[in-house]
């Protein structure tokens, strides 16, 4: 699959930069925490460690996978491949729809990453993060990110899914995540109308929580309508915004902050690396794997 689209790698990381930019100047304007994971030192070093693991995990897959799921699409598209194709459908149709659809998958895969132990084991390392800015939509271990793509490209072959819409969906997907992770403050009635049809900020932060039901809650990335529809919507974590334990309970030091420790986290023994709830004291006793 070694096809491309003319000037996609400028494209996406162009728009990559300018949100990032974007989110970050936005953080600084108008924070939401005002805690010390997120400030000075300490922030410094989440920032530089996330944003490492960013162009560790980008490396890999350009090596592994350097047509990712656009290549995957004009690769179909050039075979005749995919059901779209089959129905014979327009393609802005099938544009619309796959945009939606893919969506859908990107959701369904991040349920699975929490509910299948061996995922949960690579799809942690984001959890651990004991802070909640921009740079954690970056924090995703390498094989994490290449077993992702693959799962794309399987259902963007599988639909037929036109290489434009893929490419949009892919630049969406990339600044959504990076808007919804990030530490800035929306007015309340602003929050409220746009997660009609968005993910915010406060809304994803709450997946971030240290409870486990609130973990095993508000999935999606682009769209809310996914947890509403299978109910593992939550408005708002138990604690509050402000006094929620955001990362995961047993990795409270300064762990998480090291670049060599987050890579390595997936072969770590599972011996001590559950995530038993904090207000579980006999599951830290215990300290068996669960996954969340």
């Amino acid at each position: 699959m070694g096809h491309v689209l003319p000037g996609e790698a400028v494209i996406r990381l162009g728009a990559f930069a300018l949100i990032f930019l974007a989110m970050a100047g936005f953080e600084l304007w108008s924070p939401r925490l005002e805690r010390a994971e997120m400030a000075g030192a300490l922030k410094t070093r989440r920032w530089f460690t996330n944003v490492s693991v960013l162009v560790i995990a980008s490396l890999c897959l350009r090596v592994i996978f350097p047509a990712a799921a656009v290549g995957a699409a004009l690769w179909a598209e050039a075979r005749g491949y995919g059901l779209f194709r089959l129905l014979g459908m327009e393609p802005w149709i099938a544009g619309i729809i796959s945009f939606f659809l893919l969506d859908f998958a990107v959701w369904a895969e991040h349920v699975a990453s929490h509910k299948v132990p061996v995922l949960w084991r690579i799809h942690r390392m984001h959890h651990s993060d004991t802070g909640f800015d921009v740079t954690t939509a970056l924090r995703f271990h390498p094989f994490e990110i290449v077993l992702s793509m693959f799962w794309k490209a399987a259902v963007v072959i599988l639909l037929g899914a036109p290489a434009l819409a893929v490419l949009l969906f892919e630049i969406v997907l990339n600044g959504s995540s990076m808007f919804n992770h990030a530490n800035a403050r929306l007015p309340g009635k602003l929050d409220a109308l746009l997660r009609l049809v968005l993910v915010t900020p406060d809304m994803h932060r709450v997946h971030h929580s240290s409870r486990r039901p609130e973990t095993d809650s508000n999935y999606g990335f682009n769209f809310p309508f996914w947890d509403r529809l299978f109910s593992t919507y939550r408005h708002r974590p138990e604690q509050g915004h402000e006094a929620m334990e955001i990362g995961l309970s047993d990795f409270r030091g300064d762990e998480p902050a090291r670049l060599g420790w987050m890579l390595a986290l997936p072969f770590l023994s599972l011996s001590g690396l559950n995530r038993s709830s904090p207000e579980s004291s006999a599951g830290k006793a215990r300290r068996t794997f669960r996954s969340p």
